[in-house]
């Protein structure tokens, strides 16, 4: 991640990017008045940035345009993510960002736009150096040093998780997704237990042990635990996430073109809840959070669990396995009823976890649906407005239930061929009595043409979105 340090005066004669709400305050940089003008042209048009090169020096301009707070925010990250793209075209490797206007959000939403586009995956690269940015100075009296600090981690906890998505399977099994969620807790300060597959046995996981049974690698659970002095809630908030590291579809075998060849994004869930949970340590947000994730491959091989199978669950029930291709649903249904042990006030579960929520919303929304009440869905969409991360909720009428029976297991893990994305949420809430907001990031997880400052592959989705939602719980006292 490129550095982004907080200063108190502009540089002159460095590649500047500014953000300014009227075109007038352009007159707060050293500029000829004829290069002045020719940025006031561009800015009077259409342009989201207007850009001038002055005998080498690039100055880059965003001016807020009228709209929602929401647009505005999502306008300014998107902005700078231009002028970074531009930066790094012409191999610069410092600059200076520089408002002229008040709002901190703005600001905010200017740098993590900025920095956020400008990851790189690099590691298999023969050449594997990172690109030739690597600082941006901030000059902006209205942030704080805590509040850029507040943003910087949540950026990097970001990367991280983008990072985590981007690698590839043979690097990253189940037993090393758990050990690298192990080093991010001890650097970032929260609690880790990992569970191999012996106590897996022993808990009677029946799920994620039938989705690991065609695998040679063995399964984990991940447990993850925030429990900071004086929190504001007594019973946790629980994450769950689906820690798939490579699905090929298992006996239900995916066709490779557009499908098994991305299929290291089948994690993404877990790692949005493992870099959502080293964020909220870092920063000590006061509240009571646990993160679980079940983690296995899904493969064809060995004695791989088939179509027809009947399988007893963790929680006691039987699950009807009728797609071995539906496996999140069925290691996430494990974590569930494990996680009934903490009477949680309020469970997510993050998934990249059906085909059919990409269908509806596309790649630019998470799909939503769950049994929690109003104000918790309320406080998610604020903060899905604020990350530009934005959900689209679901109905989740009892009828949706009904296409789950099994005429010979308690449930099924599939329903019709419609509604898919609505059934999976139906098929979880049968292991949780708590109230329970599913997420489907089947389309933003992992993206194949760059989307703004969601850099082509892994975008690190949830992690921003859980985030700001703990901190709007931390400020809420009840």
């Amino acid at each position: 991640m490129i550095a982004l340090t907080k200063t108190t005066r502009t540089a002159g004669g460095k590649d500047t990017l500014v953000i300014l709400s009227d075109v007038s305050q352009l007159r707060g940089i050293d500029l000829e008045r004829s290069d002045r003008q020719y940025l006031t042209e561009q800015l009077n048009g259409e342009a989201s940035v207007a850009s001038c090169d002055i005998s080498g020096r690039l100055v880059l301009v965003h001016c807020v345009r009228p709209g929602t707070p929401s647009r505005q925010l999502e306008q300014a990250r998107r902005a700078a993510n231009e002028m970074v793209l531009r930066l790094l075209a012409a191999r610069r490797e410092e600059a200076q960002v520089v408002s002229l206007q008040d709002k901190a959000d703005l600001t905010l939403a200017f740098a993590e736009g900025a920095v956020l586009g400008a990851y790189e995956f690099r590691k298999y690269k023969t050449n594997g150096k990172a690109g030739s940015l690597k600082k941006l100075a901030l000059v902006a009296s209205e942030v704080s040093t805590k509040a850029l600090e507040e943003l910087l981690d949540v950026c990097e906890c970001t990367c991280i998780a983008r990072d985590l998505v981007n690698e590839p399977a043979s690097s990253l099994n189940a037993v090393q997704l758990a050990a690298e969620i192990r080093t991010l807790a001890k650097a970032s300060g929260f609690k880790v237990q990992v569970m191999e597959k012996a106590q897996i046995e022993a808990l009677g996981m029946g799920g994620l042990l039938a989705v690991n049974k065609g695998s040679v690698d063995p399964p984990t659970f991940t447990i993850m635990e925030w429990k900071p002095k004086g929190a504001v809630n007594r019973k946790p908030i629980l994450l769950v996430g689906k820690g798939v590291v490579y699905d090929t579809g298992g006996l239900s075998l995916k066709p490779t073109p557009n499908s098994m060849d991305s299929m290291k994004c089948d994690m993404a869930g877990a790692a949005a809840v493992a870099g959502a949970m080293a964020a909220i340590a870092r920063q000590e947000l006061p509240v009571y959070v646990v993160g679980l994730v079940p983690a296995t491959d899904n493969r064809p091989g060995g004695n791989a669990y088939a179509p027809g199978d009947v399988i007893r669950m963790h929680s006691g029930l039987t699950v009807e396995n009728l797609n071995s291709d539906a496996e999140g649903r069925i290691i996430l249904a494990d974590a569930l009823s494990y996680g009934e042990r903490y009477e949680a006030e309020l469970v997510f579960t993050i998934a990249t976890l059906t085909g059919a929520a990409m269908r509806a919303i596309g790649i630019y929304g998470t799909v939503t649906m769950g049994t929690a009440d109003e104000a918790q869905f309320q406080r998610l969409e604020a903060a899905a407005d604020h990350t530009f991360e934005r959900v689209a909720r679901m109905p989740f009428w009892e009828e949706y239930g009904e296409e789950i029976v099994s005429d010979v297991a308690d449930i099924k893990n599939m329903g019709s061929d419609l509604a898919g994305q609505i059934t999976a949420g139906k098929f979880l809430a049968r292991f949780t009595t708590r109230p329970f907001i599913h997420l489907d990031i089947a389309g933003p997880s992992f993206v194949n043409r760059r989307d703004h400052y969601r850099t082509k592959g892994a975008s690190g989705v949830g992690v921003r979105l859980f985030y700001d939602f703990i901190k709007r719980r931390a400020a809420n006292k009840k």
